[in-house]
């Protein structure tokens, strides 16, 4: 089980995308309790200020928060700007979304790319601006949050499967990178985690063939698993993604295609 972490890589503040709830609310507590101040990065303000009172009053922390829609093509650049006078010592990308399983060519193209920035693009550029301060400081932790789906393409989640596919890929190149720079990097491959998102999309969490995750058991495993990177697969998820290894691609394909359209069929209808 995991341990203890060193709090002294995320200080003296830390930024956490969808940092509102969920998995993203569970690093921050946890961060927190260990003096950490934070930026926390959400699209809802109201959801944000909550989380952010209640962190502020328990552990006596600073806490800025920053309501940004980070499917934009400013959202990176407004998150640097608005911490420019801060030393930030940890960047946690934790937003990210599929939206629901849709066919890609009946999806309009503007959502199709909204999601590719949401996924893709803003923790790159994240990474290329928060991780030059950390390279000069010699110290640092970045944590991203991969999904099994990024393990093979799948009908339904076209785009989703290949931005988390691209993202744990990158953690493996920028975690050969940086840690001869006292850098560390992981990326968290995610299977069926007990969000309030996936509750209100409707994702029955008990009962079927994957366990759900608890979001703090996510948290902290990321953290005291940060420096054993570059990946850390969920053991809820790993017996289905190991499977894969010895399988011709096509059917790597053909059977997330049915895990997911599967996931999509146990979602509860109306009341």
């Amino acid at each position: 089980m995991p341990g203890e972490f060193n709090a002294d890589d995320f200080r003296p503040w830390t930024v956490i995308t969808g940092g509102s709830e969920g998995v993203g609310a569970c690093f921050a507590r946890r961060l927190a309790a260990q003096g950490v101040n934070l930026v926390l990065v959400a699209r809802k303000p109201e959801a944000l200020e909550e989380t952010a009172r209640t962190l502020r009053q328990s552990f006596a922390v600073a806490v800025k928060t920053l309501s940004i829609d980070l499917g934009t093509a400013e959202a990176a650049g407004q998150i640097a700007a608005a911490c420019a006078d801060l030393e930030v010592g940890g960047l946690i990308c934790n937003a990210g979304s599929a939206h629901g399983m849709q066919r890609l060519l009946d999806q309009p193209l503007d959502r199709m790319l909204g999601l590719m920035r949401l996924n893709v693009e803003t923790p790159a550029r994240l990474v290329h601006h928060f991780a030059q301060g950390m390279r000069r400081r010699g110290r640092g932790a970045i944590i991203f949050m991969g999904s099994g789906a990024g393990a093979g393409g799948s009908a339904g989640l076209v785009n989703y499967a290949a931005a988390k596919a691209y993202l744990r890929t990158f953690a493996e190149g920028l975690w050969q990178e940086l840690r001869p720079h006292g850098v560390k990097v992981i990326c968290l491959v995610l299977g069926l985690t007990r969000t309030p998102a996936m509750i209100r999309a409707g994702l029955v969490m008990e009962g079927g063939e994957f366990k759900a995750d608890d979001p703090d058991l996510v948290a902290r495993t990321g953290l005291t698993l940060l420096g054993d990177g570059p990946v850390h697969v969920m053991d809820s998820i790993r017996p289905f993604l190991e499977q894969f290894q010895t399988l011709p691609r096509r059917d790597v394909v053909e059977a997330l295609s049915r895990a997911n359209e599967g996931l999509l069929a146990r979602t509860e209808g109306p009341g």
